[in-house]
């Protein structure tokens, strides 16, 4: 069970406690390195291989998936220089995306957002970002591969990535997680046309369920996006040595689509607000076309209902009672009353 707030109030700053659930059986850590001529990538199966290496033509990624470890994340942080408040945020969950700057670094706290169709629900990883001269760590809490469009392209000497330094892989990281932000708003849109679509043609009660469901994910989203958007902000500005001028124009590109993001959120929610007073007009319309179906039954059946009580009371004078054809004449003038009923409703618009 991930750790609360309450948990790790008194504990000093600095203490490393993972508060997240145990999403990896194992913590596994790659290490690929490359520059314009060269390509690697080695799999390493504890902390005792790891070797920075100084030379400068080259970039280093460390890529280490699984964070629950602690002890060795502790391990970790004594090989690379990470210090211990470093470390506590990259194996806090419940962390905002942020930039900060330290000495001989920059960490970027990310998230990676996934939507599930089915049920409804944005699911966000854990990511952690630590750029030092010529080396980049990145941290995330499941085994699974989430940066491979990037080793890809790497691999494959696709863009600039080859060309450049360790600043632009963290400037390439963070926009692929951007773009999965992108991705995880265009499938919330569609949800949102579905349900526009099932709402004109038939709504039901489900469909007010769904809207709030995709209300409170949107809310959740706008909580990450929001940081999101303030820590490449500073990463955009950043003077930091380790960041050079050729990769500024990326970063402050890429802090334009978080504007973006922010925008397609917002209409979103407006979207879903309308679509909730939809949903209210609707079931209000639907309920006063019945009542008014049930009002005109009604207003027919009153004067129906008068004529066969008059001549249900039990007195035993009415001359109309031993009229030979008065049964079928009274029959006449209640159809007579109900068809001109009818024609004048029609003539109203009330039918």
């Amino acid at each position: 069970m991930p750790k609360s707030s309450k948990e790790r109030i008194g504990l000093p700053p600095g203490s490393i406690v993972y508060t997240g659930n145990k999403k990896a059986a194992k913590i596994t850590l790659h290490h690929l390195q490359y520059n314009f001529e060269t390509f690697q990538i080695l799999k390493l199966d504890n902390h005792s291989k790891f070797v920075i290496d100084a030379n400068q033509n080259f970039v280093d990624w460390y890529d280490i998936r699984g964070i629950h470890d602690t002890k060795l994340i502790e391990k970790i942080g004594d090989v690379f220089q990470i210090h211990n408040l470093i470390l506590e945020d990259i194996v806090d969950v419940n962390q905002r995306p942020k930039f900060e700057e330290f000495d001989n670094g920059i960490l970027l706290i990310l998230k990676s957002p996934t939507f599930n169709s089915k049920t409804l629900g944005v699911t966000f990883e854990h990511i952690a970002i630590i750029l030092k001269d010529g080396v980049l760590i990145s941290f995330q809490e499941e085994h699974s591969d989430i940066f491979l469009p990037i080793r890809d392209r790497i691999e494959s000497a696709k863009g600039k990535i080859r060309n450049q330094k360790a600043d632009y892989l963290a400037y390439a990281l963070t926009d692929f997680l951007v773009d999965q932000q992108y991705a995880v708003m265009e499938d919330i849109e569609e949800e949102v046309e579905k349900l526009e679509l099932h709402l004109l043609s038939n709504p039901q009660k489900n469909i007010k369920e769904e809207i709030f469901s995709l209300k409170r994910q949107i809310i959740i989203l706008r909580k990450e996006v929001v940081p999101l958007k303030e820590a490449i902000n500073k990463f955009s500005k950043s003077d930091h040595q380790l960041i050079k001028d050729s990769s500024k124009i990326f970063i402050m590109d890429l802090y334009d689509h978080t504007f973006q993001l922010t925008d397609m959120i917002d209409s979103n929610r407006e979207i879903l607000n309308g679509l909730q007073d939809l949903y209210l007009s609707e079931i209000s319309f639907k309920m006063n076309k019945i009542m008014q179906i049930l009002t005109i039954i009604t207003t027919v059946f009153v004067p129906l209902s008068f004529l066969t009580s008059l001549y249900g009371m039990n007195f035993k004078y009415m001359p109309e009672l031993n009229f030979k054809y008065g049964y079928f004449i009274l029959l006449g003038i209640m159809l007579l009353i109900s068809a001109c009923l009818l024609i004048w409703f029609r003539k109203n618009k009330w039918l």
